[in-house]
């Protein structure tokens, strides 16, 4: 059985007749019938309904398709993925979660550049889930995101554990407690929670901790991306849940503040296809847990 035999099936699957499908194969109709013929035969199983009008799948033909349709879709990012690993000119793209750049990230990839300066280096900001299509696509080499999810052509490592902070106005009443603030001091706010697109994000990582804790928020407003959030804090219209290390981001109407709960934490979470060990992700995981050491931050060392 051959990845063509694949395609021919998926393509008759696909248009319930066998003239379209053939027409979309650019073939002629009796090879590709003899095709899923020599298919069948090699499967020992019937998968198309005989006679039937219009086509239609036997039980079997219906698991071999959804199969099928998974495995062409999986021989199109191997394709993708292992010609950006083969490419001789030595470019390497990097996606980010925008947080991350008021973090350590910045440090990360000038110390890189530094060491190994003939490398041409990119940047694309792109949330968690967009990342691990990208590195599919071919369109970056590795990610730095927040969330935890799965996709067997994806390794992500989990580089450390970040705490997470309140950010609120200037002079709002939280902001003359002295000691760090409970989630239901906190649950009394308006949330400002971010991205409110695409979802799965760090908006429903924030609501989770809220949930897991059985404490609702008395009101919730999602918004487009962090710079927005942080803006409509200083602007008196809510608080909002953020890494610690967006204390970069320095502005004269935000305080930031401890929240009195260490589980509350956001994974900054480095990403690279399945089977990479390329040396410049190699060189770059090196990097990183050299900073982290100078530093003195916790973390389990990985290797590629």
């Amino acid at each position: 059985m051959e990845l063509r035999h694949l395609r021919y099936f998926v393509a008759v699957a696909d248009e319930k007749n066998f003239t379209r499908a053939a027409a979309r194969l650019n073939i002629a109709q009796p090879p590709l019938s003899r095709q899923i013929q020599q298919l069948e035969d090699e499967l020992g199983v019937v998968l198309i309904e005989k006679g039937s009008r219009p086509l239609r799948l036997t039980e079997a033909g219906k698991f071999f398709h959804a199969h099928a349709q998974e495995l062409l879709d999986k021989a199109v990012d191997l394709k993708a993925m292992t010609q950006r690993v083969g490419k001789l000119d030595r470019k390497f793209a990097i996606g980010f979660v925008a947080s991350t750049l008021y973090g350590l990230l910045p440090e990360i990839v000038r110390r890189f550049r530094g060491r190994y300066q003939t490398l041409d280096i990119s940047f694309h900001e792109l949330t968690t889930v967009e990342q691990l299509q990208a590195l599919k696509d071919g369109r970056i080499d590795v990610g730095f995101g927040r969330l935890k999810s799965e996709d067997p052509a994806i390794r992500r490592i989990v580089l450390r554990e970040e705490p997470l902070i309140v950010a609120l106005p200037v002079g709002h009443r939280l902001t003359a407690v002295e000691r760090p603030l409970t989630l239901s001091e906190v649950a009394q706010e308006p949330l400002l929670v971010y991205p409110r697109q695409p979802r799965p994000s760090f908006a429903d990582q924030v609501l989770a901790i809220f949930r897991d804790r059985m404490v609702a928020p008395h009101k919730v407003i999602e918004v487009r991306e962090l710079q927005i959030a942080i803006g409509l804090v200083g602007a008196g219209q809510g608080i909002a849940i953020v890494p610690k290390s967006l204390q970069g981001m320095v502005r004269t109407d935000v305080v930031y503040r401890a929240l009195d709960d260490r589980l509350a934490v956001s994974p900054i979470i480095f990403s690279v296809r399945q089977m990479d060990r390329s040396p410049e992700l190699v060189n770059m995981l090196d990097v990183i847990y050299e900073i982290y050491d100078e530093m003195g931050i916790a973390h389990d060392k990985h290797t590629l």
